[in-house]
């Protein structure tokens, strides 16, 4: 029996999981999910620190980690990468099946900290390559401005990218051009196109959430609540479907280029009032991924609707972004603000995760 999740695939999304931990990978639960559909993984800090910090399943590597290492973020990398390695061969088969529109990717970010610097993001995504060894690892760079060229310095060293914390479409379409400016600094220095991908993670609820919350401030208008995040992810999909196209692409498409997906993250709905696979259901469409949380999958598995929906009424999309405008909704202000907010909190939960590793290592010291 062909379960939702496949179903996504067969309408030519591929379905992710967004979570990562060693007894995840280790014990049997991954590779069920990847029976039932699941075609990938991205992980965050916060995951990490919850499976880190939390529990007892890394001590005994943590023990032999601190023989050799006491910075925290040292020895937070040493413990994520045997994960990372094993969820990467997990996934391989899927990875070596699914060409061209490759799957089996496992992500793991850089330091949020380093956004802000392009030069330290792109030395710190080599290393991270470097430590996984693993061909179908994405390294997760943040889509600042900075971000951009680090992005094309690390795709032009063949390095497969994640970008990541994408709200606004301006955004969105500048990472694309940093992708395929890598791309064709990686060919013009007689590099494999094939050996390099990318997804542009687009935030799907927290568009929802800080336009509705604006939308309350000013009162009236609840016929607009819950629909900007699904409309700023269909014109995103309609830049997409541009920026790879054309003469100069296909030239990029014939040295071995893909196309760098959109990958609709942060799709769990954050309002009880909504639907929760809301953010699932009306964004389905080819060439494109969606990285859901284990209850999202969980949901979508139980009563997940598969329809193509990410085309249906693109028109209906900018004229939301109209009725906002008229609202007097400042569609640029939200994006700013939630990719100043994004960083701030994945910089927030890095530290918090490597806390949480230096509290586990003195814990253990002093034992």
């Amino acid at each position: 029996m062909t379960t939702p999740l496949q179903e996504l695939a067969e309408h030519g999304q591929s379905p992710w999981i967004d979570y990562i931990s060693r007894e995840f990978v280790r014990g049997g639960e991954l590779g069920r999910l990847a029976s039932e559909g699941i075609r990938g993984l991205t992980s965050n800090p916060t995951i990490f620190q919850g499976a880190i910090a939390d529990g007892a399943a890394y001590d005994e590597q943590l023990r032999d980690v601190l023989q050799s290492a006491s910075d925290p973020k040292e020895v937070f990398l040493a413990l994520a990468r045997d994960d990372v390695r094993e969820a990467c061969d997990l996934m391989l088969d899927v990875f070596e099946r699914a060409e061209p529109t490759r799957d089996g990717w496992v992500s793991l970010e850089v330091d949020p900290d380093l956004a802000r610097d392009a030069d330290a993001t792109a030395r710190e995504a080599r290393r991270l390559h470097q430590l996984i060894e693993r061909p179908n690892l994405f390294v997760k760079i943040p889509g600042t401005e900075p971000g951009l060229r680090a992005i094309e310095d690390t795709i032009a060293a063949g390095i497969p990218v994640n970008v990541t914390l994408l709200f606004s479409l301006e955004r969105h379409r500048a990472a694309a051009e940093a992708y395929i400016r890598g791309l064709r600094r990686l060919r013009d220095a007689g590099g494999d196109l094939r050996s390099v991908a990318s997804v542009a993670s687009f935030f799907i609820s927290r568009v929802d959430t800080e336009a509705d919350r604006r939308l309350d401030e000013l009162g009236g208008h609840n016929e607009l609540k819950g629909t900007l995040a699904v409309a700023n992810a269909k014109l995103a999909y309609q830049s997409y479907k541009q920026l790879f196209a054309g003469d100069d692409w296909r030239e990029l498409e014939a040295a071995g280029g893909s196309p760098q997906r959109c990958l609709w993250a942060s799709t769990s709905t954050k309002n009880p009032e909504y639907r929760d696979v809301l953010y699932v259901e009306e964004l389905i469409g080819p060439e494109t991924v969606n990285t859901m949380p284990r209850e999202t999958i969980e949901a979508f598995q139980d009563h997940g609707r598969v329809q193509d929906t990410l085309e249906r009424d693109v028109d209906g999309a900018r004229r939301t972004f109209e009725r906002f405008a008229q609202a007097g909704i400042d569609y640029d202000d939200v994006v700013a603000v939630l990719e100043r907010e994004g960083v701030a909190k994945f910089a927030r939960s890095f530290r918090d995760l490597i806390d949480g590793v230096a509290a586990k290592r003195d814990q253990l010291v002093a034992a």
